[in-house]
């Protein structure tokens, strides 16, 4: 087809023309709709509708200087998103909130230090408005990076060493492991041990906090640590029967985690609930998929991605910061 056979594009005048109002009146439309009547503006929406007129994104950006883009950051290796179905949850989740403010959501891996380094430059070039930051590591340069560029971000999680400078939506780690532990207890458990998340994350921070608080100062013998994953999950289970025989129950802090403790007990001979109750954390897609099912920790992520975009969209072209921590809920099934 020859240039000249095209069909021709609509332009701002075409919309103009059909809605009965200037340019400028179209222009203010399609830039927030500022000194605009609700008549005209009405009016502009359906001559859009009816012309088929697509805004100049980038012609758009010159002007309000925003890219209504975002960036989901997660601060994990490439093959973590795709292991781990609360990240799943979380990009859908916050995917779908922002296209129904007609903002994009790109996604970007940083699970090393030259990836974040890359990611950090990429972000502050004026690509994207804002960041939504997904499992961060305490003493990660990425947030200084982000703030020395003035680039608005809401964490996923308590960003430790930085909640006093950026926004963040978290659930109640910390209550939600006293949830767990307290209910162990309340079933005659004894001897209950603990598998971590890396404690250079919030999460595996403050529910290893949470488990203190019912246990006290615990054995170090009842205590592993893994990395959310659930190859780390069976090992640290392994570790733990091997250092601790009495055991009789394990709060494991991740339900993928969890996965590979059921497994390395099931391996020792071990019966579930009777010999080793297992309680996990997320109330994920692994929750249903263990045999048996676990008994879990539930943290909304549909709520915590709301309420990440809300924070966020709240706080470009401000100083605003918040903090939102949202309740966990025991989920009680057939591992305890």
């Amino acid at each position: 087809m020859s240039a000249s056979s095209r069909p021709r594009r609509p332009t701002v005048e075409d919309v103009a023309a059909v809605a009965g109002v200037s340019r400028g009146t179209v222009s203010r439309v399609l830039n927030g709709g500022h000194y605009v009547s609700p008549d005209a503006a009405a009016a502009v929406q359906r001559a859009i509708r009816k012309t088929g007129y697509v805004v100049n994104q980038h012609a758009r950006s010159l002007v309000t200087q925003r890219s209504d883009s975002v960036a989901f950051i997660l601060s994990e290796p490439q093959e973590r998103l795709f292991e781990d179905p609360n990240f799943n949850v979380l990009l859908r989740s916050c995917t779908q909130e922002l296209a129904e403010r007609d903002i994009t959501l790109l996604l970007t891996i940083a699970g090393t230090q030259a990836d974040r380094q890359r990611v950090g430059r990429w972000v502050t070039a004026g690509h994207v408005d804002g960041v939504l930051l997904v499992s961060e590591h305490a003493g990660s340069p990425l947030i200084d990076e982000l703030r020395s560029r003035g680039l608005p971000i809401v964490a996923c999680g308590r960003p430790i060493g930085h909640e006093r400078e950026i926004s963040y939506v978290a659930a109640d780690d910390r209550d939600g492991a006293r949830q767990m532990v307290s209910y162990l207890r309340s079933r005659g458990r004894r001897t209950i041990g603990i598998i971590t998340g890396p404690l250079d994350t919030p999460g595996g921070v403050d529910r290893l906090a949470g488990y203190r608080d019912v246990i006290g100062e615990p054995d170090p013998r009842l205590v592993g640590t893994g990395d959310y994953s659930q190859a780390s999950g069976e090992a640290a289970m392994d570790d733990l029967l091997r250092r601790a025989p009495d055991l009789d129950a394990v709060f494991v802090c991740s339900d993928l985690m969890a996965l590979g403790a059921v497994s390395a007990l099931h391996h020792a001979g071990k019966r579930i609930p009777d010999d080793v109750a297992v309680g996990g954390f997320d109330d994920s897609k692994a929750a249903l998929t263990s045999t048996p099912s676990l008994t879990t920790i539930r943290q909304d992520f549909t709520r915590v991605s709301a309420e990440m975009v809300r924070l966020l969209l709240a706080t470009i072209g401000t100083e605003n910061r918040s903090a939102v921590t949202l309740p966990t809920d025991l989920i009680i099934r057939n591992s305890t």
